[in-house]
């Protein structure tokens, strides 16, 4: 049978282009995200193309019951899931300390920490119990560097280096993988996000190099949880050529 593939934060961006790709090569998948409409259409339009099985979960992850409820929901057939892609995660805002958004603050933390969270803790007793699986956590370059202004976000990416660390040992003893992959600059939605709706501001962000795109962190995905069961890929960054720090590109390449 098939493998089955979890993916938070599938409607758009990296999500969106894991769902496609793992579609295209027979994995079965459980799609999840809070735009109920995209998500659903995104789950047709996979299984017209592609004819692999798929479950769609409109949640906020950030609600603790909610994730609960979802999981609990998910067809009995479905529920040896093999890979869990813990992809749900966003910037909001770019601000000192002293003049951050505290809101801003707390969509990320609940976001990219929490919600990691409360998604793994429901998904890795599942996996434990068939003593077989692997847990990919989307880090960032801003898990292993910090840049001004990025205060926060960077916080939350260094805790999910860190809890890949952690989750790396304690699934140990369980024959379960756990990987980081983190990207550097990736032209989605993520500086729209983080810009709250400026494209103009969101769009400057990309001039004068080129960027990875969602596929290339797909295809990065791809190659960890395809590995033989022997091997486990702990920690990938991947960055643009045209960049080498959080903030440093030449931008005339």
């Amino acid at each position: 049978m098939a493998k089955t593939v979890l993916i938070t934060g599938a409607t758009s961006g990296i999500g969106k282009a894991t769902a496609a790709l793992l579609a295209a090569n027979g994995y079965r998948l459980i799609l999840t995200g809070r735009r109920a409409d995209r998500l659903s259409a995104i789950g047709k339009e996979l299984e017209n193309l592609h004819h692999t099985e798929i479950v769609c979960l409109s949640f906020d992850i950030r609600d603790k019951n909610a994730v609960e409820e979802a999981v609990n929901s998910i067809p009995k057939d479905f529920r040896a899931i093999d890979v869990l892609v813990n992809n749900a995660g966003l910037a909001v805002g770019l601000n000192p300390v002293q003049n951050g958004d505290i809101d801003d603050w707390e969509r990320m933390i609940d976001t990219n920490i929490k919600g990691l969270l409360y998604i793994t803790r429901m998904i890795a007793p599942l996996m434990i119990e068939k003593r077989a699986g692997h847990i990919i956590n989307i880090s960032s370059i801003a898990g292993k560097e910090t840049y001004p202004m990025g205060n926060v976000y960077c916080a939350t990416k260094h805790a999910v280096q860190s809890l890949t660390k952690a989750m790396r040992l304690e699934m140990l003893q369980h024959g379960i993988k756990v990987s980081s992959v983190a990207p550097g600059a990736v032209n989605t939605e993520f500086s729209t996000v983080r810009f709250k709706g400026d494209t103009e501001k969101a769009g400057d962000v990309y001039k004068g190099f080129n960027p990875l795109m969602a596929e290339d962190i797909a295809e990065t995905i791809l190659f960890v949880i395809s590995r033989p069961p022997h091997v486990n890929i702990d920690d990938i960054l991947i960055m643009p050529t045209a960049q080498a720090y959080s903030r440093d590109f030449n931008r005339n390449a």
